[in-house]
């Protein structure tokens, strides 16, 4: 392949794999609907709160921004990295990727193999169904799903420990490899299956790290109750080679815009299939329990009159979010009862939204 593509959604984590892409030798054409966003871009005045993007961007060179789809689609291959907001059942919402879609098919069939690669979440089976319209328009979708975290998005890409595949065939899986291996600095361990196994890889190993952060605090519940310390528990059980010591902390419960939608997607797609998902359910289950016993150990320790400080409650220290944060709701709980809460974190982002939140 040449050394161009085209990105399509240019949000958060659009624009992280863009610069990424950019800084590893690629001509990046990135698209978005937004024109004024897309202004900013163009001139690099947007400021972005995720670390590292906004000097990315002042020293980037061989990116262009764009509104215009058909510019992005002179492109042979194509990466979508647009929202998909979880439904009321527990599904994801595939609206902005039907929406690009029709966009593209707009322009009719391609005079030359295009490979459009879906890297944000969807629900199992979702590519597979997508295909059956692109087949009479030279289009070729694959998936290849990103596992990063909030607030180290940039660092997350070019460091992953895994990447998956979802090709639609050898032309594809070569193309979206030599990407990755471009874009990575180390030694990924590169899983090539078919799209459906890479929709199910993205969301169970999500859904196996929550599983490991629910049971390191339950662990640590059960050892507070015997006066034991859970950080010398965990560090033991973390020291064996089949277990390892990442995400087995005793803390908050996890939060943010992917852990607890992604536990739910995967019980719903298993309901779907008749396979009741009872870890999956667990997981969440006690999530929730967790935060009760952490607020039951705090009272019985703490005096209302002494005010509680936190230094952030975002859903993790490194990001601005608050969607779903168990630290926030901590806070929040501990207010409700008749604490004086005191939060440090000035950032604009985050007490924009606490003001609606807790007062």
């Amino acid at each position: 392949m040449n050394g161009k593509l085209a990105i399509l959604g240019t949000g958060k984590l659009g624009l992280c794999l863009g610069l990424n892409l950019e800084r590893s030798g690629f001509h990046v054409d990135c698209y978005d609907i937004n024109k004024q966003y897309i202004k900013l871009l163009k001139e690099k005045k947007f400021i972005s709160s995720e670390p590292g993007v906004n000097d990315y961007l002042k020293h980037s060179r061989d990116i262009n921004f764009t509104d215009d789809l058909t510019i992005a689609l002179n492109n042979e291959i194509i990466y979508v990295v647009v929202n998909t907001p979880s439904t009321k059942d527990h599904k994801y919402d595939h609206t902005n990727i039907n929406n690009l879609f029709d966009s593209i098919k707009q322009h009719g069939p391609r005079d030359f193999r295009t490979d459009i690669v879906l890297n944000c979440t969807t629900f199992p089976g979702y590519i597979d169904s997508i295909q059956e319209e692109m087949n009479k328009y030279n289009i070729f979708v694959s998936y290849n799903p990103e596992f990063i975290a909030q607030g180290t998005i940039l660092s997350d890409q070019v460091n992953a420990d895994l990447v998956v595949i979802g090709a639609y065939d050898k032309i594809a899986e070569e193309k979206i490899k030599h990407i990755n291996l471009m874009l990575c600095k180390g030694s990924p361990a590169v899983n090539v299956m078919s799209n459906i196994e890479a929709e199910l890889t993205k969301l169970s190993l999500n859904c196996f790290l929550t599983t490991k952060i629910s049971y390191a605090n339950m662990i640590g519940d059960i050892a507070l109750r015997y006066n034991a310390n859970p950080d010398n528990i965990l560090s033991a059980i973390g020291s064996d080679s089949r277990v390892g010591p990442k995400y087995l902390k005793y803390g908050y419960g996890y939060g943010g815009p992917c852990f607890p939608r992604d536990n739910r997607a995967l019980a719903k797609c298993a309901e779907e299939v008749g396979v009741d998902a009872i870890i999956s359910k667990a997981t969440d289950q006690m999530n929730s329990a967790h935060l009760e016993y952490q607020i039951d150990q705090f009272v019985k320790n703490n005096s209302k009159d002494v005010p509680v400080i936190f230094d952030y409650v975002t859903y993790k220290k490194e990001s601005v979010i608050l969607e779903e944060s168990q630290q926030l709701e901590f806070a929040r709980r501990l207010k409700n009862i008749g604490y004086k809460i005191i939060i440090n974190d000035k950032r604009s982002e985050v007490t924009s939204q606490l003001k609606n939140i807790l007062e």
